[in-house]
């Protein structure tokens, strides 16, 4: 096994470059590995979806291992714990670079902290590939050599799928838009504007609030006012369930089309039951009829995890396979590359022709012009059900 799983055995925060970041504990390899390396919340209110991350990357890791690995050497995963903090998140990310030299880095779940790796990963010439974070500006960042990829969702399409799902679901005229106020609430509520502007539909009015707030009654007060019929909801776990106790209070139904945050961690049990409610996107589902290649990852995942039981255990199944299909793209261009050199892998990601993935068939997946592998046609919208995320009927 390449992977540290040791998290509860280390003390999370140690001083690296002289300042605070938490790290996982890693165990001694061989120099002749090829290293890459993961920064993304491990412990937290997200720590469920760092697991998932881990276990999709991880599974691929044993599969190319298996192969024989890449450019001879058995490819060893290095996973840092950002605490969903952006400078902790660029100390890790630094620290892996430079100390451990990892030909390259996967990013986690949070769009300030990749937001904030961007600059580093572009100045290093190392790539950096997310699985989880949407924000709009990761990939698109204006670098002149940007090596910043992605197979996750991206808002900017999000945000137009969302409308056209409440559009279609709910007959929406009035959308109102709830969003945690950083980075990330600042790319939707761009994406979303743009995304309404096209349909000459008007907003009945958005409002911003903190990943600490408890209660969320007077900015949801002001939207009910103002006669929205549908809440576009953009926030995490925990900030998300705020919101739907807060509706609860008040006894307002009102239909919530969210962003994919509520799928991170415990939301059904912190919302309640209320939380069944919501309609979330994401970008895959171990539910229903799978695929060969989903049959044979979730055997893969129950032998290598027993504790995986049913479907709730798998969840979030984005997490695992955003980042099964972006292992298996980084390594195939450092494969096309020859090489480990930045410049020659981000080369060889345009070079990628095909590839047979858990989300889909992949076909020329990036281009200099695009960074992002998914589009709007790869995402479904889903909800809770009995601690499960199941598909709805779109």
């Amino acid at each position: 096994m390449t992977v540290s799983s040791r998290f509860s055995q280390i003390t999370r925060r140690l001083l690296i470059a002289g300042a605070a970041a938490a790290i996982v504990s890693v165990p001694a390899y061989a120099q002749d590995t090829l290293k890459l390396g993961l920064v993304a919340a491990m412990s937290g209110q997200s720590a469920k979806s760092g697991e998932a991350i881990v276990r999709g990357l991880s599974v691929a890791v044993d599969e190319i291992n298996a192969k024989g690995g890449v450019l001879g050497k058995k490819v060893e995963l290095i996973v840092r714990d950002d605490e969903s903090n952006p400078a902790k998140g660029v100390l890790a990310a630094r620290e892996l670079v430079q100390r451990e030299k990892v030909a390259g880095l996967f990013g986690g779940l949070d769009t300030p902290v990749s937001m904030a790796i961007v600059p580093f990963a572009n100045q290093a010439k190392v790539p950096f590939m997310g699985v989880w974070a949407a924000g709009t500006p990761i990939t698109r960042n204006g670098a002149a050599e940007n090596y910043v990829f992605r197979v996750s969702a991206v808002d900017v399409l999000v945000d137009k799928a969302l409308l056209a799902y409440a559009i279609k679901k709910y007959n929406a005229k009035k959308p109102g838009m709830i969003l945690i106020n950083n980075s990330w609430g600042e790319s939707n509520e761009k994406g979303l504007k743009e995304a309404l502007a096209e349909k000459n539909i008007a907003a009945a009015g958005i409002e911003k609030f903190q990943d600490a707030d408890v209660d969320v009654v007077p900015q949801l007060t002001r939207l009910k006012d103002a006669g929205a019929d549908v809440l576009f909801m953009v926030a995490n776990v925990a900030p998300s369930s705020q919101v739907v106790k807060s509706l609860d209070r008040m006894g307002w139904d009102v239909p919530i089309v969210s962003h994919w945050g509520p799928a991170g961690g415990r939301f059904s049990e912190l919302a309640g039951p209320s939380g069944a409610k919501v309609h979330f996107i994401q970008t895959y589902s171990f539910a229903g009829k799978l695929s060969p290649k989903g049959e044979a990852v979730l055997a893969a995942l129950k032998k290598k995890y027993p504790e995986i039981k049913t479907l709730a255990d798998v969840t979030p199944a984005v997490g695992i396979a955003n980042a099964y299909d972006a292992m298996n793209l980084m390594t195939l261009a450092i494969a096309k590359a020859g090489s480990t050199e930045g410049p020659k892998v981000r080369e060889a990601f345009y070079a990628i022709d095909k590839y047979e993935g858990l989300i889909k068939t992949y076909s020329k997946p990036f281009t200099p012009q695009n960074h992002d592998a998914l589009t709007s046609d790869d995402y479904i919208f889903t909800y809770f059900k009995d601690g499960q995320i199941l598909p709805l009927m779109n």
